[in-house]
């Protein structure tokens, strides 16, 4: 996609160098395949497929810099830059990489399934004037709170609460903004909102799910060999 002067840049950022315990996998899980593909290289295909992001910048362990070179598109409109021990170090490194950068998205490699249109989305929401905007689900279990020991303190009211996917899309001065404060975060709306910008939400997408367990590679497995 090619920009004017009035059409900043869209710029995604995509850590994989989390380690994915969860999932009981030796390789990070960015790297652990899906239908025989890498995640991160199925959340990069669905951001090239959106047809609204003009780079990628990804950014993974040191010892998988090359790796990820080798499986990732071939083009000047992706790159791999080396990330940091938390996810926040890994976010200011593709800050770092893209200084012309009008708008970013922040989208998790573990997203792998995300649908193309579900960015799409986002990206119309920043070009239509706002400057961060969330994709949302309806939470759909009862959630309990619950202090040290585990006793349950209080039962929130569901129908106000929701479930954040990525991409999470902000103007590019926002989030760099956010990210000048040392805190540690694991969601970058997170970051936005202790500046009390509004942040908007959209609905989200099922098929945005995070691969974290191995039922949800299972689940991902299979949705992946039914696609036509």
């Amino acid at each position: 996609m090619n920009n004017t002067d009035s059409d900043a840049a869209v710029v995604a950022l995509v850590p994989a160098a989390g380690r994915g315990v969860r999932l009981g996998e030796e390789s990070p899980k960015a790297f652990v395949p899906v239908g025989g593909t890498p995640m991160v290289r199925l959340a990069v295909d669905g951001l090239l497929a959106s047809g609204v992001v003009d780079r990628i910048v990804v950014m993974v362990p040191a010892e998988f810099s090359e790796r990820a070179v080798a499986l990732l598109p071939s083009s000047d409109a992706v790159r791999v830059v080396i990330g940091g021990a938390e996810r926040t170090d890994s976010v200011r490194a593709g800050l770092a990489d893209a200084p012309d950068a009008g708008y970013f998205l922040v989208h998790d490699a573990a997203r792998a399934l995300t649908p193309p249109d579900l960015i799409g989305r986002i990206v119309g929401e920043l070009r239509a004037g706002h400057r961060a905007v969330i994709p949302v689900l309806p939470v759909v279990d009862t959630i309990k709170s619950v202090d040290a020991d585990g006793v349950v303190t209080g039962t929130p009211d569901r129908a106000s609460l929701r479930a954040v996917q990525t991409p999470q899309g902000f103007a590019a001065d926002l989030l760099r903004t956010a990210y000048a404060a040392d805190v540690p975060a694991t969601d970058d709306a997170g970051l936005v909102e202790r500046l009390g910008v509004a942040v908007r939400t959209v609905p989200g997408d099922a098929l945005a799910f995070k691969i974290t367990t191995p039922l949800d590679l299972r689940l991902a497995e299979t949705l992946i060999s039914h696609r036509v």
